[in-house]
């Protein structure tokens, strides 16, 4: 008896789970720039998903009555060849809700010469389609549409700082004139950079191939594409980060206060890549909630 009403428990709060988080296409027709392949996607007991074919968005909504307008566009990292959907996507949207903010995680394509006929463009096709998806339901998520932002972790901070430095890159079919330009970019322990010495060359070769232009670095490298047009951007990067060097952040937040860009730079003395031990989460996250509330994109 016991047993039965546990298992009914469980079943009720894995349904209550389920009306919490939904999980839609990237795309409601054909998935552009893909091409046929026999690639199948694989997702791991930890949720890190690999070969990623088909994007999504998972949606957060706040409890009722508690959403304040603002949205958040959550990109995993990975390096361009995973994505940590948990700890760096769905944990975080959780987080978000609790302060108001409606977030989605983006579980965008892998670059893959096998499944896209352009690699370089397939991460910002899907960055920028759900920037479109989410401006234009807007009303149906409760959000407000001139305070929608992106967030990235690692190379899903590469993703982050392109889609805020190559919103007039036109890589998607947006007939409508729907803005895909963030309102705001958070970018947590990000590559920014593709130059030496400074370039994560796994993250550079997942997205560029082995052998890149000179013209392919310089585009993605995104501290020389901050203009005065780039969203308001915080950053957070730790000094003994040996995978991504913590000047990638630096040349970000440079760039963005030559181009007089509002911009926030937390630099931690430890927390390696990936800040799995300190600083606590609630210290950086909560240094996220201040910035937005300060810089006027969500209200206390």
């Amino acid at each position: 008896m016991i047993k039965k009403l546990l298992l009914s428990l469980s079943c009720g709060f894995s349904a209550l789970i389920g009306l919490a988080q939904q999980e839609i296409p990237l795309y409601k027709g054909p998935v552009p720039n893909a091409k046929a392949s026999d690639v199948k996607e694989v997702k791991r007991s930890d949720q890190v998903a690999t070969n990623v074919i088909n994007p999504t968005l998972s949606i957060y909504l706040p409890p009722k009555g508690t959403a304040n307008g603002t949205a958040v566009i959550v990109c995993p990292g990975g390096g361009y060849g995973a994505l940590v959907m948990k700890r760096e996507g769905y944990d975080v949207a959780e987080a978000f809700n609790k302060m108001g903010v409606t977030a989605f995680v983006l579980k965008y394509r892998l670059p893959s010469e096998k499944t896209m006929i352009d690699p370089s463009i397939g991460p910002l096709q899907d960055a920028q389609q759900a920037i479109k998806t989410v401006r234009q339901r807007a009303a149906e998520w409760g959000v407000d549409p001139k305070k929608i932002g992106i967030m990235g972790f690692s190379a899903g901070g590469h993703l982050a700082s392109t889609a805020g430095t190559h919103f007039n890159q036109k890589v998607i079919e947006n007939p409508e004139g729907v803005s895909v330009r963030p309102d705001f970019v958070v970018l947590i322990y990000p590559v920014i950079t593709f130059t030496e010495p400074m370039a994560h060359s796994g993250t550079r070769k997942n997205l560029l191939g082995s052998s890149p232009k000179p013209e392919q670095i310089k585009l993605y490298s995104n501290e020389l594409q901050v203009d005065k047009t780039t969203p308001p951007t915080f950053l957070t990067h730790a000094s003994d980060d040996t995978v991504v060097p913590v000047k990638n952040s630096i040349l970000f937040y440079e760039a963005l206060q030559q181009n007089g860009v509002l911009a926030d730079l937390h630099i931690y003395t430890k927390g390696e890549h990936g800040y799995l031990k300190t600083p606590a989460f609630d210290e950086w996250f909560g240094r996220i909630r201040h910035w937005l509330v300060q810089t006027a994109l969500m209200t206390p």
